[in-house]
């Protein structure tokens, strides 16, 4: 018979998931909340975040960074991290940051999915524009705020 492992703290376990990509507050305790009882979780939580181990803002930056090269547009980004339990705060600094950084912006990047997808950025009549309105809204562009877009 195997002898079993003794079992591993809450913390332990946090930083082991941690360690292998950023997690959001919120997803850590869904992830760990069977596990441990509610208030170990919270504790062992609490201090992660207090010694910046667990950070929901750089959370969203990875995210955002994520989504972006991926071709996703902010209102889709930003409804996925509120799914995750970030602050609207830190999506918003996030989304914000995020095409600064990589030197694009958001208009960029929906023409860039633009084409990927349709191969031109010529429309020629309503029923293609249509088209792409909806394949890029349902990436989370906003089409109606920029016109330039397509």
């Amino acid at each position: 018979m195997v002898p079993r492992s003794p079992p591993r703290s809450p913390r332990r376990t946090a930083i082991d998931l941690l360690a292998r990509r950023e997690h959001s507050f919120a997803e850590l305790e869904q992830k760990l909340g069977h596990r441990f009882e509610a208030q170990t979780l919270a504790e062992a939580l609490d201090a992660l975040r207090a010694e910046g181990l667990q950070s929901d803002a750089r959370f969203a930056l990875s995210f955002v960074r994520q989504r972006m090269l991926r071709g996703m547009g902010p209102a889709r980004i930003r409804s996925e991290l509120q799914q995750r339990g970030v602050s609207g705060a830190d999506a918003r600094q996030a989304l914000k940051a995020v095409p600064d950084a990589e030197g694009t912006s958001w208009p960029d990047l929906a023409r860039s999915a633009q084409l990927k997808k349709f191969g031109t950025l010529e429309l020629r009549d309503d029923r293609q524009r249509a088209r792409v309105e909806r394949f890029l809204e349902q990436r989370g562009f906003s089409v109606a705020e920029d016109s330039e877009v397509i």
